[in-house]
């Protein structure tokens, strides 16, 4: 059997499962508007379906998802027939497909010179058609399949920003009234409701939502209105279904805010396509701190005489398209399982993944924390994930997709014995984590070492991970201890090292010698113990001989300190190997600092830092705040004395405002830790 046809066997089993699987979810959207997965995830099963169609496309079925639009309505409702279809768009995941649909659309139009469009933002919601008679709401439907929709007006009734009646007279002498008027947009639930829904459901040990498009979904497919007006929804205008004699889509928008219904204040008229990308990257920084879920924007073309004009493809309309932003969730494989090691000995299995793109980061790896984590999930190697990416950190695997699975998956277990040392593993009882008990692990120094060097420990520059890896590897070092004892002529033999960057390297090292107290502490990676709890110590004690001296009763006194914590720490400082360690430190002629008495200037105020600052960075903010006697939280709370604000603050910002903690600028703060 030659490769081609090996191949094409192959795809056309994928093929196969991806179809259900779409339409599996296609169904549970459309339909049953309870989704399973995030669009960004459905995005990347259909863009793989898509490129296997296009690689085969002898393998293409008129009934693949890929060829059709929507689904059928629910049983259970009314059925609505739009008159005028609610039909879906064309997606752009990226700034080249912008660009191209752009060249595409002009390409139709060659006697325009300049196309202008009108921008809105792509609200994470339902989409609903609202018909007024005589100005009184007398219908409210779902989207459904596009063409048959769900009755759903006592429901939408309920909704505070859809008024009953709207200002057709407002309308009166410009244009002519017509006896039906039909407006579309999106019922959308904001974040601050959807986290009060959630609160309410685990108060009443009810299933909790997944996300705000799911919470708005679901509420208006509840049949008693009761439910639905304790659930805070909201809608934005974005259409007007009605010929009043509009010219443009900024028209039709001003005639929806002129009817009394709300529609989103960030939608822009964009004269050109420069000015499009530009609000793109705009909104997309704001994304975080906007109260609700978008997740990217609408471009239309403005003038509605060259909308129609363009007309449709594949039962999309050509002159508007959805610009996409990155997705925080997709869908990739898990090529296999291994096993890192940590500083404390802590076992972690990661994902090895296939690369895929998540929120505009291509990622290859994800954790799964610990075996009880691989259980709840029911992951093997070789299956079909969904992954989600929150911020910088590695991603998590949301779930395995089941119904994908060929039979070659393979599970995983944890290994008995640690893979870099062979020690046996141990897990302590109450635990969830396995730990390779063995300190002088080869895999466990090396992260100690990270740790040790790190920005907001030693802070050696110079000295990353890969170095670190070669004086390891060459013997040159065992412990960081060792490092303070190279010499330049140690590392110029080393390969790309020449004799001034191993100059260099031994002069960050001996900068280091003098540190606070507080960084020693945190250099050391006792368990446990972190960057704040190393300040509060180092403050606490005054200086390291104290901690040494320190009972357990001492430890526990400190504020925000548990048993646990207490007990990690007191056995730390009782371990002779440890405190040897201490010693070879001191014996290479490290100083530590110990804190002077700290001025009370913010004593008892408590300081959460949101966006970036431009004249100081957040760890010397931090710094400062302490030293005046003040206190950081990484969170904002009723506890909270002041949010510092820097540029493109996130939802602590939001936060802030809404439960009326004072917010500062980084030129208020600036003027509230100068000294006198």
């Amino acid at each position: 059997m030659s490769k081609d046809l090996i191949a094409k066997i192959k795809a056309k089993k994928r093929i196969e499962k991806l179809r259900k699987e779409i339409e599996h979810h296609d169904y549970l959207y459309y339909v049953l508007d309870k989704p399973e997965i995030s669009d960004a995830a459905y995005d990347t099963l259909k863009e793989e379906l898509t490129e296997l169609e296009k690689r085969f496309p002898e393998l293409i079925d008129p009934t693949s998802p890929t060829q059709r639009v929507g689904g059928e309505p629910l049983k259970e409702f009314k059925k609505v027939k739009h008159k005028i279809p609610m039909l879906t768009l064309n997606n752009a995941m990226n700034e080249n497909e912008f660009k191209e649909w752009d060249k595409r659309i002009k390409k139709l139009l060659p006697a325009i010179k300049n196309l202008d469009y009108f921008v809105e933002l792509k609200m994470d919601g339902l989409a609903i058609s609202l018909v007024y008679k005589n100005g009184v709401l007398s219908r409210a439907s779902t989207r459904g399949n596009g063409y048959v929709g769900e009755e759903v007006t006592s429901n939408i009734r309920t909704i505070k920003s859809i008024p009953l009646k709207i200002r057709i007279d407002a309308l009166k002498p410009k244009y002519k009234v017509p006896q039906e008027i039909e407006i579309r947009g999106e019922v959308y639930m904001e974040k601050k409701s959807f986290e009060e829904l959630n609160r309410e459901q685990k108060k009443k040990k009810e299933p909790l939502f997944a996300n705000p498009r799911n919470a708005a979904a679901g509420s208006i497919r509840q049949l008693d209105p009761k439910i639905i007006s304790q659930r805070n929804l909201s809608f934005f205008g974005y259409d007007l279904a009605t010929d009043l004699g509009q010219k443009t889509h900024q028209e039709t928008h001003e005639l929806i805010r002129t009817l009394g219904l709300p529609e989103n204040p960030f939608n822009k008229y964009c004269k050109n396509l420069e000015e499009v990308l530009k609000f793109h990257e705009k909104i997309l920084r704001k994304r975080k701190s906007l109260p609700y879920e978008i997740d990217g924007i609408v471009i239309n073309v403005n003038k509605n005489d060259l909308f129609k004009k363009l007309g449709f493809v594949a039962r999309m309309p050509r002159g508007a398209i959805a610009f996409k932003f990155p997705g925080i969730e997709a869908t990739t494989k898990i090529k296999d399982i291994i096993i890192q090691v940590g500083r404390t000995g802590k076992i972690t299995p990661v994902a090895i993944l296939s690369p895929v793109k998540v929120g505009g980061v291509t990622v290859s790896r994800a954790t799964l924390h610990n075996e009880d984590e691989i259980k709840r999930l029911g992951v093997k190697i070789g299956d079909t994930v969904i992954i989600k990416r929150a911020g910088d950190v590695i991603p998590d695997i949301v779930r395995p997709i089941e119904s994908l699975r060929t039979g070659e998956e393979k599970e995983f277990k944890i290994p008995k014995n640690c893979p870099f040392c062979s020690s046996k593993l141990i897990r302590k009882e109450g635990e969830v984590d396995w730990y390779c008990p063995n300190k002088n692990c080869f895999a466990t120094r090396k992260r100690s070492l990270y740790h040790f060097v790190s920005k907001k420990a030693f802070d050696i520059v110079h000295l990353g991970p890969k170095i670190i890896d070669r004086l390891l590897g060459e013997g040159l070092i065992k412990d960081a201890v060792d490092i303070f004892k190279l010499e330049a002529g140690d590392i110029t033999p080393l390969e790309r090292f020449a004799e001034k960057s191993a100059q260099n390297l031994i002069e960050a090292i001996e900068k280091t010698k003098t540190i606070p107290l507080s960084r020693f502490i945190y250099s050391l990676g006792i368990r446990h113990v972190g960057e704040e709890m190393s300040f509060d110590l180092a403050d606490y004690f005054a200086s390291l001989e104290q901690i040494k001296k320190a009972s357990f009763e001492e430890i526990n006194k400190i504020p925000n300190i548990g048993d646990v914590v207490a007990r990690s720490i007191y056995q730390w400082f009782r371990n002779k190997k440890n405190l040897r360690f201490i010693d070879g430190l001191l014996k290479e002629h490290i100083k530590i600092i110990s804190p002077s008495k700290r001025e009370t200037k913010l004593k008892e105020k408590t300081f959460v830092l949101t966006g970036t600052l431009k004249s100081i960075t957040r760890d010397e903010a931090k710094e400062k705040i302490r030293l005046l006697g003040g206190d950081i939280s990484s969170s904002v709370s009723s506890e909270t004395d002041f949010v510092v604000v820097g540029e493109n603050p996130g939802s602590k910002f939001e936060e802030a405002k809404k439960i009326g903690v004072k917010t500062i600028s980084e030129e208020e703060f600036l003027k509230m830790i100068k000294k006198k």
